[in-house]
């Protein structure tokens, strides 16, 4: 075969068959496609499309390009995935949920992606904790707590790597084809039993409409069912920050609250409440919905995942008994300071993406690749819409360690949120699922 010839075909919308998609990527993989043929796919692919079987071959061979695990029936291995959001520790919450409800949960996870926060930048934020282990070391976390969070090796979906790394440079990274490959080569090389999506939707996701957070939903939710893996996705709301804290070491603090019974964010709660019982459903461990919903609420209140968060924070290089130690090895921002809206009512609407960028402003994400994130700083008390705020009460508090990028943050967050006396219709947390 020859690439060009592969390339003129998804070019001219022609479909390409399992056999040459294998061939593509096993090319892709060893260096044999130069990075501009790459590039020529992926431009081809964004305009053309897929097919549904294409889909399908081509995310399997993209699995397939590195390791698959073999946990030897270790056990129900389930996973979750999140499109990115404003405030989003679910995964914190979840996988020691699922853990304590008789799961495996292997996370692969990503760091910050634009304006959204990335699991592996808050784990990072956790002295120790190494979000890079080998894949040995990596499946015994696993097997021992029941869950273990880190970041993607060199031997998971080593094509995806290349081909993400060329769609980031080439104005092609929203692909639905592409996006879906992305995702699924990396979750099903951990060879799942289930899986379940977290779509986020709204002004503060990077699909912001129901539509297109619906066709991404349905792209996964076939090829990962067609693969073999049960999947479901909920698509969730966005128009406001899932948590009331936002940056790295924040919302490790966050987690460490919510997991110690000290606060819980009420969405915060009924997300994670919400995909963990699908999860439970889809391996037949509750008969429904409901039961799910209730097991995963009494794994927080029993202090189960509590236990089971802090002994994987162990496995993986942290420190023990962590929850009892987060608040005074964390990263601190020097700056901490309240702020207030100009006049009193009630929080009608807020600029969720705004509050995103507000925090990679102030050094809590990456600009570029090579920046170093400064895992300290963020929001935390934020008011969530129907909220009052008034003299006495802030609209959130600022984390800054330089005062010019903290006066920035204050005045994009003033900006971010919509202060007025309107009748507040809360959007529904739960906005959709795809089976």
């Amino acid at each position: 075969m020859l690439a060009q010839e592969l390339i003129r075909k998804k070019r001219d919308g022609l479909s390409l068959t399992s056999s040459e998609l294998d061939w593509f990527v096993k090319r892709l993989t060893s260096g044999y496609i130069s990075e501009g043929q790459a590039a020529a796919f992926a431009m081809a692919t964004y305009f053309n499309g897929m097919s549904l079987e294409e889909r399908v071959a081509f995310t399997m061979s993209m699995r397939d390009s590195g390791e698959v695990i073999d946990w030897q029936s270790t056990g129900p291995i389930i996973d979750k995935h999140s499109t990115g959001g404003i405030g989003d520790n679910v995964s914190l919450l979840l996988a020691p949920a699922l853990a304590a409800c008789g799961g495996y949960v292997p996370m692969v996870s990503g760091r910050g992606l634009g304006h959204t926060g990335g699991t592996l930048d808050k784990f990072d934020s956790i002295p120790g904790y190494n979000t890079q282990p080998d894949l040995d070391t990596f499946k015994r976390a696993v097997k021992s707590t029941g869950c273990a969070i880190v970041g993607q090796t060199p031997k998971v979906a080593p094509a995806d790597k290349i081909l993400y790394s060329i769609r980031d440079v080439t104005a092609t990274v929203e692909s639905i084809d592409l996006i879906t490959a992305s995702i699924l080569s990396k979750k099903l090389s951990a060879n799942l039993d289930a899986l379940v999506l977290d779509i986020k939707c709204g002004n503060g996701a990077f699909m912001t409409s129901h539509r297109d957070a619906k066709t991404l939903a349905e792209s996964l939710v076939s090829v990962s069912n067609l693969l073999g893996c049960k999947t479901i996705a909920l698509l969730t709301d966005m128009n406001e920050p899932l948590a009331s804290s936002v940056g790295n070491s924040l919302e490790v603090m966050n987690a460490v609250e919510f997991l110690s019974g000290k606060k819980r964010d009420q969405r915060l709660f009924n997300v994670v409440c919400s995909l963990g019982a699908e999860l439970l459903v889809l391996m037949d461990l509750v008969e429904n919905r409901s039961s799910g919903f209730a097991k995963i609420k009494n794994s927080f209140d029993s202090g189960s995942s509590a236990e089971i968060f802090s002994k994987m924070i162990a496995v993986l290089g942290g420190p023990s008994n962590f929850l009892d130690k987060a608040s005074s090895i964390l990263p601190r921002a020097t700056i901490v300071e309240d702020v207030y809206a100009p006049q009193s009512g009630t929080v009608s609407a807020v600029d969720t993406r705004s509050l995103g960028i507000s925090v990679v402003e102030l050094g809590g994400g990456r600009r570029t690749v090579k920046d170093k994130i400064d895992y300290s700083v963020g929001f935390d008390n934020l008011l969530s819409i129907g909220d009052k705020a008034d003299k006495n009460i802030p609209i959130g508090r600022i984390h800054a360690n330089d005062w010019e990028k903290f006066e920035e943050a204050k005045s994009r967050m003033i900006r971010a949120y919509k202060i007025d006396d309107q009748k507040i219709k809360k959007c529904d947390l739960i906005i959709d699922y795809v089976k």
